[in-house]
């Protein structure tokens, strides 16, 4: 399995920013991922 390229706190705050209600688009903007990886992490 290949490296996470983010940190324990960074996905925390990730998660956190999504619980807030901030936009998906948004979030994944910030962090540099496509919108395809949450949908694809939750599987």
């Amino acid at each position: 399995m290949r490296a996470s390229k983010f940190t324990d706190a960074q996905k925390a705050l990730i998660i956190k920013q999504g619980d807030s209600g901030i936009p998906v688009a948004e979030i994944c903007r910030k962090a540099g991922i496509s919108q395809a990886t949450p949908r694809r992490n939750n599987h």
